[in-house]
């Protein structure tokens, strides 16, 4: 099946039950999908599939395609933030985001500073150094590019799986930002030099000074972006009987 069809469809559903255009309890039946997105049976099966698997949405027979609340969503995966960050919600997204960054980077970047293969420790290096010239110079995309790879290398060189498979996340957090325009062309002097100070930290093995440099650039980031979230309500998720 042609790729961009199957992305097509995703993003067109997916966008607008997060957005709450379908909202939830809605039901869709598949002939209904293929007329209106212009695709196939089985280009509107392998969609369904994909929201099924992110919790937007379940099948149910003689019933059709029904949409599931928020509370089921995965708040993890990376299609369900980009989504989230485009509406309404961006400011929850953000603060959620922002939150949990703030509570695993600067543990990754100690436990990095500790457990990282050397390699990973000189590009880490190398990479905030080129993040503080990109960011002087306000190449805004070269940036963009140069701090998800940082916050990759950080999250990967922490030697935990579990911070690992946040890279997705952290990505579509500071692309989205940059996207909606949250982001300076000309980061804070002190931030990128918090970059580097981490790298450089992580390199020589100082645990603490990492952990410090870290929670340094979250708390920043938290104080920076806290206007988007201002009386956003926060989202308390039932609890699921097991």
């Amino acid at each position: 099946m042609p790729t961009s069809l199957h992305h097509r469809a995703i993003e067109h559903l997916g966008a607008r039950i997060v957005a709450g255009e379908l909202p939830a309890g809605h039901v869709m039946l598949a002939e209904h999908l293929e007329n209106e997105l212009k695709v196939s049976r089985s280009v509107v099966r392998e969609a369904v599939r994909v929201l099924q698997s992110l919790g937007l949405v379940e099948t149910t027979k003689r019933v059709g395609i029904r949409v599931l609340p928020a509370d089921r969503w995965n708040p993890f995966d990376p299609l369900v933030i980009r989504w989230r960050l485009a509406g309404e919600g961006r400011g929850g997204q953000l603060r959620s985001l922002a939150e949990l960054r703030a509570a695993v980077e600067p543990v990754a970047a100690e436990l990095a500073a500790v457990n990282a293969p050397e390699e990973l420790r000189r590009e880490l290096v190398q990479v905030s150094h080129a993040m503080r010239d990109a960011g002087q110079a306000g190449d805004v995309p070269r940036f963009l590019e140069l701090d998800i790879h940082f916050h990759s290398l950080l999250l990967t060189g922490s030697g935990n799986e579990m911070f690992a498979n946040m890279v997705g996340q952290v990505a579509e957090t500071l692309t989205g930002r940059t996207v909606h325009g949250l982001m300076p062309d000309h980061p804070r002097a002190t931030a990128l030099q918090w970059h580097v100070d981490v790298a450089e930290a992580i390199a020589t093995g100082n645990a603490s000074a990492a952990w410090e440099a870290s929670n340094q650039i979250m708390r920043q980031t938290i104080s920076e972006m806290e206007p988007t979230w201002k009386n956003q309500p926060r989202v308390f998720v039932p609890l699921q009987e097991r």
